[in-house]
């Protein structure tokens, strides 16, 4: 096969060099009202035509390889003392597979231990290219399984307006939310 970014032959559907030459990621930061931190790795425009094949059968390959690049990367770094859990924003599978869960799975890790099928939104629009105001009107309105842990490490692939981030929070609990993890923020920079 072809690397999808060089075109050059590769076992991978990003070949190595690629990736490390041009997927390394950075850590970005922004606040949300109430003080909570979101970290994310690249900038959305660094990645956009990768973070749209989510919804395609190679999509699951690229956000692995993402996955692999970021969030196995951060969870390998983050030491503390504390025990977190992972949950992700909706994992409901799409396509085959949940780009969410890829994400998570990969921030196992000793301290780290991912969540599956606790935070899955009600209402499945689209917020894809769609104004804040239509985000605010369509809410997610998220259902919350019960959870026994007291921090909680917050997955989503995307941030644009922090709308549905604001939203996951408080169907979890501001005082359970401990900081947010994104693969890309689409904001200006």
């Amino acid at each position: 096969m072809r690397c999808m970014m060089c075109e050059n032959l590769s076992l991978s559907h990003i070949c190595k060099p690629c990736q490390n030459n041009l997927l390394q990621p950075s850590l970005y930061k922004r606040e949300l009202l109430g003080g909570i931190a979101v970290f994310s790795f690249y900038k959305y425009s660094e990645i956009k035509e990768l973070l749209h094949t989510k919804h395609t059968d190679v999509g699951y390959y690229i956000y692995t390889i993402l996955a692999k690049l970021a969030f196995k990367t951060f969870a390998e770094h983050f030491h503390t003392q504390e025990h977190y859990s992972a949950i992700a924003i909706d994992d409901t599978a799409k396509s085959g597979y949940s780009h969410t869960a890829i994400l998570n799975k990969h921030l196992g890790s000793y301290n780290i231990k991912p969540l599956f099928n606790i935070l899955r939104a009600q209402n499945d629009v689209s917020y894809s290219g769609k104004s804040k105001s239509f985000r605010e009107q369509n809410k997610r309105d998220f259902r919350c399984s019960t959870i026994k842990a007291k921090k909680i490490i917050l997955v989503d692939d995307i941030i644009t307006t922090g709308t549905t981030m604001q939203e996951a929070i408080r169907t979890i609990g501001r005082s359970k939310v401990a900081f947010c993890l994104c693969l890309a923020d689409a904001r200006k920079f």
